[in-house]
């Protein structure tokens, strides 16, 4: 049996720890060849020198519009075409009182979180209307859904990076290129776990996250996001185009940690209080 990306060029941003990592690792397992972009040089190269010929490391700051394009471009030349561009790259940026937020943090943080994001899609559709085909993975945020769930800047960010990807899935798709967003909850990554102060803490972060999580016991990890961003890359979410998929336990439906009202049956409620069928 095939492997799920065989013979298929990914380009990952974002991709020298946490879910651009993981990414990368599952991509490579299921028959992909990766390019990493990261301003991690000494990460990035480390991890794509651990799969040899499978992947390249690539410096990329995803404010700069010339390297997300070299980025692309760099998958071309070293492997022949672009099927899969993982816009991945984040941070979590300025955070506070809205009334406290500097301009310039705000700035900074929506040029990485969104128009990196914008850059990764043009470049990609670039390379990939030529060959009437793709998939471009945009990472969102169960905060571009919910309000509250995230600084100003980022839930910002995220709304638009949903905006994006609907609007230029309905563009795209045209062309035989399908555009798909992941929202993930809060994740047990080195992202999240440094807002708790230390970020290479994954096992501390992973046992706090699942004390809440609304399923019982069970942490958002990293492969869960990767194993997302690998079915939207591969052909079998081949109709699915302009989606955002969750990876949060249902927190955006409405669950939580805690037992959910009407958990033991009651007489049917009806008209001024009245219960049961019966008159």
């Amino acid at each position: 049996m095939s492997k799920r990306l065989e013979g298929k060029i990914a380009a990952i941003t974002g991709a020298a720890s946490g879910f651009g990592a993981a990414a990368t690792r599952r991509f490579i397992e299921e028959g992909g060849k990766v390019i990493l972009g990261d301003i991690q040089d000494e990460a990035g190269q480390a991890l794509a020198d651990s799969f040899g010929d499978a992947a390249r490391f690539c410096h990329c700051d995803v404010t700069q519009e010339d390297q997300v394009a070299n980025l692309v471009d760099t998958a071309v030349s070293e492997f022949g075409r672009l099927d899969i561009m993982y816009n991945n790259a984040g941070i979590v940026g300025a955070a506070g009182p809205i009334h406290t937020t500097p301009a310039d943090e705000w700035k900074f943080t929506l040029d990485i979180l969104l128009n990196g994001v914008f850059y990764g899609i043009k470049h990609a559709a670039r390379v990939m209307i030529p060959q009437e085909r793709g998939s471009i993975v945009n990472m969102a945020s169960t905060a571009g859904i919910m309000g509250g769930l995230g600084p100003h800047a980022y839930a910002a960010a995220k709304h638009g990076v949903i905006g994006i990807t609907k609007n230029s899935a309905a563009e795209l798709a045209h062309h035989g290129i399908r555009v798909n967003a992941i929202a993930p909850a809060g994740m047990a990554t080195p992202m999240v776990a440094g807002l708790a102060g230390d970020p290479s803490d994954i096992e501390g972060t992973t046992a706090r996250l699942a004390s809440v999580s609304p399923l019982k016991g069970r942490a958002g990890v990293a492969s869960d996001v990767a194993n997302a961003a690998l079915w939207l890359a591969s052909d079998e979410s081949g109709y699915t185009s302009g989606h955002t998929l969750t990876t949060d336990a249902g927190m955006t439906t409405g669950a939580t940690n805690n037992p959910p009202n009407f958990t033991e049956y009651t007489p049917i409620i009806r008209e001024a209080g009245r219960r049961g069928l019966e008159d």
